[in-house]
């Protein structure tokens, strides 16, 4: 019986958790947290709440219940170095060290990688640490993209269009970010439809999951802020209805370089997941950002189906041998959609903002996954936080039966909550498939 470390409080982690005791090797799951998630809990042998930095904590708990390997789940502490620290006494991880982890803790270190490897899918950019030059390189763009150069939540991109009108407000943009950020990256905006592409990898070999597409805008129709993603879904065939087969390959061929060139310019194997952020184009593939963890909600959509032992499958990363091990999902459809509280995205002084401390209930959510993400469980009951709470997954056959179970599901939370009804929609996916035919034709 194996005991094996989970890091990490968020839905994400409850769908990790989950996929680890499924194991048909009974392991035992012992779990850091820096809240306590209720789901997370009912799931461990033993928790710990603590900080992500606090790595003598981490290390101190794993060392205490004799861990065998450890999960890391969100991307503070592989910034921290919590692969590193584990390591050094022994343990091993699924998750980057923390020289790996610039993957996604820093943009400028992963455009530069593709540059340097000439490997495709790299916008036209520039690193800035001053405004030198900024002024030039905006006016050489048709349109923009700016990137502070650190972790941003998912939150931190500004895009012309969205966030800002013209040149003239992207330098003072620019301007801004660097009061507060060492670094900036400008990017060309590309025009066309996202898709997240989550593969597992053991330093040499990549394995790719379903496709997933999420959805951060706040409001119905891709309205509204940016968040940390409002939900998401997959198809039974594992691609998107907009896609061609060969944006798969295309996106795996980057991603397998891009594990090629860690290797080349780091020395070390990247042992873990790299979640590529792609976009399809009319010219083709191009890479938005990779994250060095799995995506919150995609997760979700694909942990579920996992058919093989996600213990096993960890093994073979952590030993290299991930080409001797057949991956193999379930051939259905999900549709993920966030409960949040009324107030998530508005402005502090909005009416809805005081639903943030209030509490819910949750009744039966019928044939729907549950699993939650920041609320605080008290004596009397849940509360909400300021951000998402609870994830709600269906799955089925086909898109429009796991969206009418999310739904069902969405409806069993009650209090000052929102979420959005449109997520896996024939509407909204048509809009995508539209769109796409529009800049391809």
């Amino acid at each position: 019986m194996s005991n094996i470390l989970l890091v990490g409080n968020g839905a994400r982690e409850h769908a990790l958790a989950e996929a680890i005791l499924r194991s048909c090797q009974t392991p035992r799951l012992f779990s850091f947290m820096k809240a306590n998630n209720p789901g997370i809990a009912s799931l461990s042998e033993k928790i710990k709440l603590g900080s992500y930095a606090d790595l003598k904590a981490i290390t101190g708990f794993a060392a205490e219940n004799k861990i065998e390997f450890a999960v890391i789940g969100p991307e503070d502490p592989l910034n921290n170095g919590v692969v590193d620290a584990l390591s050094e006494i022994g343990i091993p991880s699924v998750g980057p060290t923390k020289s790996l982890a610039r993957l996604e803790t820093s943009k400028s270190f992963t455009r530069n990688l593709l540059n340097k490897y000439n490997i495709p899918g790299n916008p036209r950019f520039k690193v800035f640490k001053t405004i030198d030059g900024m002024e030039a390189f905006l006016s050489q763009l048709e349109g923009i993209v700016l990137k502070p150069d650190g972790l941003t939540g998912g939150k931190g991109v500004l895009v012309q269009g969205d966030h800002f009108a013209t040149k003239e407000e992207a330098l003072k943009l620019c301007q801004q970010i660097l009061m507060e950020s060492s670094s900036l990256i400008v990017e060309e905006k590309f025009d066309g439809e996202e898709f997240s592409l989550q593969c597992l990898c053991d330093g040499k070999t990549v394995v790719a999951t379903p496709l997933v597409q999420d959805h951060k805008r706040r409001f119905e129709s891709d309205k509204g802020p940016n968040t940390g993603g409002m939900g998401s879904y997959s198809l039974a065939d594992y691609s998107m209805p907009f896609l061609k087969p060969q944006d798969l390959q295309d996106g795996m061929e980057i991603t397998r370089q891009v594990a090629a060139a860690l290797l080349k310019e780091t020395g070390s194997p990247y042992k873990g997941i790299m979640y590529g952020g792609f976009i399809a184009t009319k010219d083709g593939v191009k890479l938005l950002e990779y994250n060095a963890r799995f995506g919150d909600p995609e997760a979700m959509n694909i942990l579920p189906l996992l058919k093989t032992d996600f213990v096993e499958i960890c093994r073979h990363i952590i030993a290299g041998t991930l080409d001797k091990l057949k991956i193999e999902f379930e051939p259905k459809a999900t549709v993920c959609k966030y409960v949040v509280p009324k107030g998530y995205g508005l402005p502090a002084d909005h009416p809805d903002a005081a639903s943030s401390r209030a509490k819910i209930e949750v009744g039966n959510v019928g044939k729907a996954r549950l699993y939650y993400s920041s609320v605080d469980k008290k004596k009397d009951g849940l509360y909400l936080s300021s951000s998402r709470a609870i994830g709600i997954v269906g799955i089925a056959d086909n898109l429009e039966d796991a969206r009418k179970i999310a739904e069902e599901g969405v409806k069993a939370v009650s209090g000052p909550v929102a979420y959005r009804t449109d997520i896996g929609t024939d509407a909204l996916i048509q809009k995508r498939i539209d769109h796409m035919k529009k800049i391809r034709c």
